[in-house]
């Protein structure tokens, strides 16, 4: 497959200083852009964000730059661990965080999960959705100490999962960036047409 250049925002929905998620998270991004794509890495551990409140989110410091981070992205890439059969505290802080800036783009989501991470999964793409923007229709989930272990992807069937994902994000990250360019600078009818400037 050809270089494919995507600006892809990668998002490590952990605050454990010794995270798995942050493990997947960066094995990803470092094959993204082996790949050619630019991936900024936004790590909430390093990065914290205040807990969403609507009044005074947008005017607090450095919310203009991540949100330029955000806008800048052609695919957003979620990881998370499962807690309670949910996403974490973190991821959805984030989330919270943005709608407009999401629409139009490609999301994929990784979960670290002991029990498949489906509702985790369904809970970011149901996010994704209700924001308009687009999905891959399937989640990569692993399990700590099974899949990795001492801070590296241990097993075949994980780094399998992983290059699909990589492979879609590519492709299909790539037709819709280049559609939502169209679409935003377009005339014509369509979701994206009110975030047309």
């Amino acid at each position: 497959m050809a270089d494919v250049s995507l600006n892809v925002l990668a998002v490590v929905g952990s605050l454990q200083r010794d995270s798995v998620t942050r493990v997947v998270i960066r094995q990803v991004a470092e094959q993204l852009q082996a790949a050619g794509c630019v991936v900024d890495v936004l790590d909430l551990e390093k990065e914290p964000l205040a807990i969403y409140n609507p009044d005074t989110a947008h005017d607090l410091r450095g919310y203009a730059q991540l949100q330029a981070r955000v806008h800048w992205a052609d695919v957003i890439l979620l990881g998370t661990p499962d807690y309670h059969g949910s996403i974490s505290g973190a991821m959805k802080n984030f989330l919270d965080h943005f709608w407009h800036e999401f629409a139009g783009k490609l999301f994929a989501t990784i979960v670290a999960s002991h029990e498949k991470g489906l509702t985790a999964t369904d809970q970011m793409r149901t996010v994704a959705r209700q924001c308009y923007a687009w999905t891959l229709p399937y989640g990569v989930s692993f399990t700590d100490g099974i899949d990795v272990k001492d801070g590296q992807v241990a097993s075949d069937s994980l780094k399998q999962r992983l290059e699909m994902l990589v492979r879609d994000l590519l492709v299909y990250g790539d037709i819709l960036a280049r559609q939502r360019r169209v679409d935003l600078a377009g005339t014509e009818p369509g979701f994206l047409a009110r975030h047309r400037k």
